[in-house]
C-alpha cells in the first residue's frame, strides 16, 4: 500500500519504472567531475544525520538540495538551521523514495535509527546514489552482509560514519599496534562508562504527535503504539530499533580495535550483565554489560555502563592493546603507552622492554568528523572507493562482531562462529537472531 501510494503521488515521469530498473536509475544520474559541485540529500535529520550534513556544508563546493524526515517538525527545525548557513532551499520530502529518484542528487546522508538503515542505502546506491549512512549500518547481520553486497555490486561510494577511524592520532596507534612494539598482543580492551546516561522514567502510550509520520517510522519494526520513549534519541535502548551502548558507542571502539588487529570474526563469543544500574526504567538493552570475544591469537572484551564515568586506565571510553612489552591505550584525546618493565620475582629492575613512545593529545580544534566527510567527498570526487577511511565492506566488521556479542546475551550461551558458513554451528536460536524479521508489509530489499 505504502509504495502504491508513493508511485501515485510522485511527480517525476516513469517512477514506476525507475523503482523497477535500477539501471536506468543509475542511468540518470549525472557524474561528478573534480570541478562540480558536490549535491547531497539527508534522510533522518534529527541527530546524528544533521550532524553529518552540517559538516559537510563546511565544504564550499558541497550544496544540500533535498532534506527528508518522518517528523515535519524536525523538518521546519532543520530549514531554518540550513537558513543560517546557505541561501538555497532544499527540496523536502517525507518519503525516502522521492528523494533518492531526484536524479540532481549525487549523494546521500542516511541518519535515521539503525532499523532504516538498510533499505534506504540498497535503494540508493541501486538509484546511482553514493551514500554516508550512520553507524552500526544495520539491525542485524543478515542486513549488513546485504548493505555490503549492494555497495559492491554498485560501484558507489559508501563511507560508515565510523569516523574515529579519519583522526590522525588513531592512524599513529593503529600504526604502532601493528608496529610489533608492544610486542604480542593477548588482550584488547574496549569500552565505554557513560555517566551522563540516566533512567528512562516510564511513561504511558501516548497520540502520535502531530506531524509525525509514525507508521514509517515503525517501518519493518514491530507495530506498538506511540511511546515517546522509544522515539528519536532514546531509540537506541530498545530491540526493535536499535542494539544499546554495544552497537552505538560499540562499533565505535570496536572498529579501531580489530581494524588494529586486522580480524574479521570471533572463534567465539559469550556476554553477560543486564539491566543492572536502572533495572526498573524504561530501556531494554543492557546497562551494564560484559563481552567476551575469543579471536585466533588474543581475545576482546567490550565492557560498558551507564551512570558512571570511572572506566578502565581512568578513561570513560577507549581501546587498550595489551602486549608482553607495553599497553597502549587510545580514546578520543590521545593515546598513551604504557611500559612493562623486567622483573626478578616480585620487584622490577626499572629497565623497561620496549623504548618509550611520548604521550599524545588530540588538538581541541582538530574535528574528525570534518575529517571523516571531507574523505567522504574526496572519494567521490576521485571516484574511487579504495580512498575511503571507512568502506561499507570493513566498516560492516564492528557491526557485525557487536551483533554477535548482543546474539550472546540474548541467547545465554557461549556460541561459537562457524566463518565458512556464516553461522553459529547448530545453536538454532542464535542463527535465528543474525536474521531480519520485517514487518508490516514491508520486505527485506534484495542486493
Amino acid at each position: 500500500m505504502k509504495r502504491r501510494k508513493f508511485i501515485e503521488k510522485s511527480s517525476l515521469a516513469g517512477a514506476a519504472a525507475l523503482l523497477a530498473n535500477s539501471t536506468m536509475l543509475s542511468a540518470v544520474t549525472k557524474p561528478i567531475s573534480p570541478n562540480d559541485k558536490l549535491q547531497i540529500g539527508v534522510i533522518g535529520c534529527n541527530g546524528m544525520g544533521w550532524s553529518n550534513t552540517n559538516s559537510m556544508l563546511k565544504m564550499d563546493d558541497v550544496d544540500l538540495i533535498g532534506i527528508c524526515d518522518v517528523d515535519q517538525n524536525v523538518i521546519t527545525r532543520r530549514l531554518g538551521d540550513y537558513q543560517k548557513l546557505r541561501s538555497n532551499k532544499p527540496a523536502v520530502y517525507s518519503d525516502y523514495r522521492e528523494l533518492i529518484q531526484n536524479p540532481e542528487i549525487d549523494a546521500v546522508i542516511i541518519g535515521t535509527p539503525d532499523h532504516w538503515h538498510c533499505m534506504p542505502m540498497v535503494e540508493a546506491v541501486q538509484a546511482g546514489k553514493h551514500v554516508y549512512v550512520e553507524k552500526p549500518i544495520s539491525n542485524t547481520i543478515e542486513e549488513c552482509r546485504l548493505m555490503v553486497e549492494a555497495a559492491k555490486k554498485s560501484g558507489k561510494v559508501v563511507q560508515v560514519g565510523q569516523w574515529q577511524r579519519s583522526g590522525p592520532h588513531y592512524r599513529d596507534a593503529i600504526g604502532i599496534v601493528r608496529s610489533g612494539k608492544l610486542g604480542n598482543i593477548r588482550l584488547v580492551k574496549v569500552w565505554a562508562y557513560q555517566g551522563w546516561m540516566k533512567p528512562v522514567n516510564k511513561v504511558p502510550d501516548e497520540k502520535v504527535p502531530e506531524g509525525v509520520d509514525y507508521d514509517t517510522w515503525l517501518g519493518p519494526a514491530p507495530n506498538r503504539p506511540f511511546n515517546k520513549n522509544r522515539f528519536h534519541f532514546n531509540f537506541r535502548w530498545f530491540w526493535d530499533y536499535a542494539g544499546g551502548l554495544m552497537t552505538d558507542w560499540g562499533v565505535h571502539e570496536i572498529d579501531i580495535a580489530l581494524f588494529a588487529m586486522q580480524v574479521n570474526a570471533p572463534v567465539s563469543v559469550m556476554a553477560t550483565g543486564g539491566k543492572l544500574a536502572y533495572p526498573d526504567d524504561a530501556s531494554e538493552t543492557p546497562d551494564t554489560l560484559q563481552t567476551v570475544f575469543r579471536y585466533d591469537k588474543f581475545t576482546m572484551l567490550w565492557e560498558h555502563a551507564t551512570g558512571i564515568d570511572q572506566g578502565p586506565y581512568g578513561r570513560r571510553e577507549g581501546i587498550a592493546f595489551i602486549g608482553n612489552n607495553g599497553t597502549l591505550v587510545v580514546n578520543r584525546q590521545g593515546y598513551q603507552v604504557l611500559l612493562e618493565k623486567v622483573s626478578r620475582g616480585y620487584s622490577a629492575t626499572g629497565e623497561a622492554k620496549m623504548e618509550k613512545i611520548d604521550d599524545y593529545r588530540k588538538p581541541k580544534e582538530l574535528n574528525y568528523l570534518d575529517l571523516h566527510t571531507k574523505n567522504f567527498s574526496d572519494a567521490i570526487k576521485a571516484n574511487d572507493t579504495s580512498m575511503l577511511n571507512t568502506p561499507i565492506d570493513s566498516g560492516s566488521i564492528a557491526a557485525i562482531n557487536a551483533q554477535m556479542g548482543n546474539i550472546a546475551y540474548k541467547t545465554g550461551n557461549k556460541l561459537f562462529w562457524d566463518a565458512e558458513k556464516g553461522n553459529f554451528e547448530k545453536n538454532k536460536a542464535a542463527n535465528k537472531l543474525i536474521r531480519a524479521q520485517y514487518n508490516n508489509g514491508w520486505k527485506l530489499p534484495e542486493a
